[in-house]
């Protein structure tokens, strides 16, 4: 069984905790309590196997505190992660420019490719989650951009993120397999 790794970074009050709980359907927090250091979640989704082989496969999600003071845990947490989902507010114009810093700690200098991350522009309840495209300089233009909304339209991004598990599962179960290759030839 396949088990995958899988960081939520991103500026404070973004919507990392509540986000992650809803895409791991774990419990609802009603009041905001920044997270200190980091919170694992282990789960399964039915709907992500490895490579149509009906294999399952487990996951743990990272939700990854985003005060600088833990910058000096950051090493830690990167070690052995598959993929990384950078959450920011979209109705913070700062948080624009933070997740380029977010996205060069922990996908360039972790050389993780460009399709093992994803951008999650979260509004959060009552904001009124305009929904206008995003100035994003590159190389963040070029990552997969999936609006969260749960409020409006939680599915749309369940959706998205279910779609980035099976990108992620198939990458590591072709690298297992040519793993597995090397060692019979």
């Amino acid at each position: 069984m396949l088990k995958a790794k899988i960081l939520f970074v991103g500026p404070c009050e973004s919507g990392k905790t509540v986000l992650a709980n809803f895409l791991t359907e774990s419990s609802d927090i009603t009041e905001y309590n920044p997270t200190q250091g980091v919170r694992i979640l282990e789960f399964e989704n039915p709907h992500v196997t490895s490579n149509n082989k009906g294999t399952g496969c487990e996951f743990e999600l990272w939700d990854c505190g985003g005060d600088s003071k833990f910058e000096s845990c950051w090493p830690a947490l990167m070690k052995d992660a598959h993929g990384v989902v950078i959450v920011f507010n979209a109705d913070i114009p700062s948080h624009l420019k933070e997740i380029e810093m977010w996205y060069s700690c922990f996908v360039q200098q972790q050389f993780l490719q460009d399709s093992h991350c994803m951008l999650v522009a979260h509004h959060k309840p009552g904001s009124g989650g305009e929904r206008g495209s995003l100035a994003l300089s590159p190389p963040l233009n070029k990552l997969k951009l999936a609006h969260s909304n749960l409020e409006e339209d939680p599915e749309e991004v369940r959706v998205e993120f279910i779609k980035y598990l099976k990108s992620i599962i198939n990458s590591m179960s072709e690298s297992r397999d040519r793993e597995e290759m090397l060692i019979i030839t």
